[in-house]
């Protein structure tokens, strides 16, 4: 990534368009078949230097799919350039086109960016976000795209072209950027779903347990990790639709939109995901009535996940949660031994190990 931001930094003109053949215009358009990047797991990648004009501001977006790919709304990440490429800031992005065309007026425009962008802020984690800018300085000028940018933004980290840090801090800042996003767009679900329920005439205070909440087909899919496929079949989308709809009932709110490349995060519905603590799920499907391999699975994603998104980033470690399509037999006792707690099917209904039996997750 570090060569890639020099590189643009150094090869776009906005002078000379955005035509084939703009050496600074082509790079861009080459980021997305570009190796080598680090990017967070999951994560696609594509340049930006203008549609039928040059941008004054260029930039490189970052999507995680599981939450949006359109940078015309919604959220993402992105590297935009200053107006004198001097600089380049990694920020948490609003998605600003499609909201232009609905807000015709520039000042209503920006309130409600502007606005927006706080709300999101003041949900993410204040020990991270107080590490990162809320705002990037874009050098745009009044009604610019740049200023749109500027005011979009939910957190910001700025580079010096002149001052470029090493590859591994890039690379945790994407990382730990990455994180803040799915956070954010799991504080954008809650807040749409309140303000849903206070244009109904209800309370919004009482969100749909299940807003953040969307089970996938069960008719089986490939999902992309990591340059692998990873085969997920009908009996593991059935079971996060099932536990989805039943944690519900016991007091957890269930949230699988925007937390890949984990299955499923929990919370008390009580805290609503505000300084609770957090439950990660990881859900595995047991073969032909033997769990080991399942078991093993589970293991080395939950602690690799708990390592790498949460302590790495300086957050409160989850609780651990194994979910299984049946009974893990002897593993159960094993698991708990590891500070993970199994909770499996058992017939028309659910049990667990002493630790889930605790928590009221199952009886």
């Amino acid at each position: 990534m570090r060569e890639l931001l020099i590189e643009v930094a150094e090869k776009y003109d906005r002078e000379a368009g955005c035509g084939r053949g703009v050496p600074g215009q082509d790079l861009l358009r080459s980021v997305a078949a570009r190796e080598g990047l680090s990017l967070p797991e999951g994560c696609v990648v594509g340049g930006y230097g203008g549609v039928g004009g040059a941008a004054s501001a260029p930039w490189i977006g970052i999507f995680d799919p599981e939450i949006n790919l359109k940078p015309q709304r919604g959220l993402y990440l992105a590297y935009i350039f200053s107006t004198d490429l001097t600089s380049v800031t990694l920020t948490l992005q609003q998605g600003v086109s499609d909201l232009e065309k609905a807000i015709k007026e520039r000042k209503p425009f920006l309130t409600h960016l502007e606005r927006q962008a706080a709300r999101l802020h003041s949900a993410l984690p204040p020990r991270i976000a107080a590490d990162w800018d809320h705002r990037p300085s874009l050098g745009g000028r009044r009604g610019s795209r740049p200023e749109s940018y500027e005011v979009a933004s939910v957190v910001a980290r700025r580079y010096e072209i002149s001052e470029m840090p090493p590859e591994e801090v890039l690379t945790r800042d994407l990382h730990v950027a990455a994180s803040l996003l799915q956070r954010a767009a799991a504080a954008r679900q809650s807040l749409r779903s309140a303000t849903d329920e206070e244009m109904r005439g209800g309370d919004p205070s009482l969100i749909d347990p299940l807003a953040g909440f969307k089970p996938r087909s069960s008719r089986g899919y490939v999902a992309n990790i990591a340059a692998n496929q990873q085969r997920k079949n009908q009996h593991h989308e059935a079971l996060i639709e099932a536990f989805g709809s039943y944690i519900q009932t016991r007091g957890y709110r269930p949230t699988n939109l925007g937390v890949h490349p984990k299955d499923l995060l929990l919370h008390q519905q009580e805290t609503d995901g505000e300084g609770g603590p957090e439950w990660l799920v990881e859900v595995k499907v047991v073969d032909h009535g033997n769990p080991t391999a399942a078991v093993r699975g589970a293991v080395g994603q939950l602690l690799e996940y708990s390592y790498f998104w949460y302590r790495e980033l300086q957050l409160p470690a989850p609780h651990l949660l194994a979910l299984f399509t049946e009974d893990i037999l002897a593993y159960a006792p094993y698991l708990e031994d590891q500070g993970i707690a199994s909770i499996w099917r058992a017939g028309d209904g659910w049990a667990g190990s002493p630790t889930a039996v605790a928590w009221g997750m199952v009886d």
